[in-house]
């Protein structure tokens, strides 16, 4: 789907579920920012308070593109911050600090993802919000809190820290190996956002019925390990790491155009599977009686008869055969056929942001997952350049005038 384009449009009609809320966020990198960015698309008004002349952190990212002025917008601000204005105001004044203050009743919530202590800092805290403004809902996200005695609560931390440290590397690294760190990108950051997303909707509606904000307090640690239950589960049942051989198949295989991934994990659907590529012998042979006998045999029979069924299958074909046999499968898509996958498309899960820096292929960001009938997607805004709406927000929120604005640019305290 192109920028800009509405999709549902007979949805239209209904608006955006989160029309009128809006949100002031004081966010970086990723961890706020896809939360926001999901809340944006749901309707919410978006205004990212980030510093006045470089912007936040995740404009420093690589790869990147030129805006219009010739500076460096980086890939993880690119795919965070459609739908968002940008107000540039340096908090780290006390001007600064006023300024936001001063904007802060004029939201619904408040959101950080700063170091914890660096709101308090700059008396911008859930604290000094809540005792003026009782009524505004604060989140903060960190990578081990801001609240309580968490022996780990100065620690910096990205993503790959709070997933290493719920115990998933070690669940599934093999004996003799080192984990696989950082396997899929950014989990710990988008799951912490979902998480905060969830908390923010709920404070909402308890706000509704109350009229009180409140505190939301999102530590990436315990968000990936509830992401990361089955460590702890199967740990308290005497399964410290995953089992191998494991009485499931969850593994590639290779057919005559790329790798397929198969995955059962019943034994009706080992039969199914036995039946289809013509290896009825396995059912009942004393060597799959038990689940783990399949890993056990996964290697030195199961893919080796596997593949010699689909060498002449494309994973298409493939994957329908098993599908039609009630078999989980799915090809292993390389990124170009991913962005060209003909769901994704059909379901707008590819938006298209022109660039600005005279090339001609536009940067790609995943849309939005959250299909609802009676909201329509889009128009989605691009992502707004340093403090590109400076002057909007604090004239239409502060009413302050030119010579008020003049004055903050020459002393750096807001963006030019």
């Amino acid at each position: 789907m192109d920028l800009g384009e509405i999709s549902n449009e007979g949805a239209a009609k209904y608006g955006k579920p989160l029309e009128g809320v809006k949100i002031l966020a004081a966010e970086q990198m990723q961890a706020l920012p896809f939360a926001t960015q999901l809340l944006a698309r749901l309707g919410a008004e978006v205004v990212k308070i980030e510093h006045p002349i470089n912007g936040e952190s995740a404009r420093g990212a690589l790869p990147s593109m030129d805006d219009p002025s010739g500076r460096s917008v980086g890939a993880t601000f690119l795919r965070n911050n459609l739908n968002k204005k940008s107000v540039g105001i340096d908090l780290s004044t006390s001007e600064g600090q006023d300024l936001f203050l001063r904007l802060v009743p004029n939201f619904d919530v408040v959101g950080d993802n700063f170091k914890p202590g660096t709101m308090e800092k700059f008396g911008l805290d859930y604290k000094s919000i809540n005792s003026k403004y009782p009524n505004v809902i604060v989140i903060s996200i960190s990578g081990f809190g801001n609240s309580g005695n968490s022996p780990y609560q100065n620690w910096p931390a990205y993503n790959s820290v709070a997933e290493a440290m719920s115990g998933l590397y070690d669940f599934k690294r093999r004996e003799g190996e080192p984990p696989a760190v950082n396997p899929m990108g950014a989990v710990g950051d988008i799951a912490t956002s979902l998480f905060g997303v969830i908390g923010i909707l709920a404070a909402l509606r308890h706000r509704e019925t109350t009229g009180e904000g409140q505190y939301i307090d999102l530590a990436m640690f315990d968000c990936m390990a509830s992401l990361a239950d089955v460590a702890i589960n199967f740990h308290s049942m005497g399964i410290s790491r995953e089992p191998n051989p494991a009485p499931y198949v969850i593994a590639p295989f290779r057919c005559s155009d790329g790798y397929l991934v198969l995955q059962f994990v019943r034994e009706h659907q080992f039969e199914n599977l036995a039946n289809l590529i013509g290896r009825p012998d396995w059912i009942g042979d004393s060597r799959f009686e038990e689940r783990t006998g399949w890993g056990e045999h996964l290697h030195s029979e199961i893919i080796p008869a596997l593949e010699k069924w689909a060498e002449n299958q494309t994973r298409s074909e493939t994957s329908s055969l098993l599908a039609e046999a009630n078999v989980a499968s799915g090809p292993v898509l390389t990124v170009p056929e991913v962005v060209k996958d003909p769901h994704l498309e059909e379901r707008n899960m590819i938006v298209a942001l022109p660039r600005t820096d005279g090339i001609n292929e536009p940067i790609l960001i995943p849309g939005n997952p959250i299909k609802m009938s009676k909201v329509s997607e889009g128009p989605e805004m691009r992502v707004p350049w340093v403090g590109e709406h400076t002057d909007e927000v604090l004239t239409e929120e502060l009413g302050l005038s030119e010579t008020e604005l003049e004055n903050l640019k020459k002393t750096g305290i807001i963006s030019p």
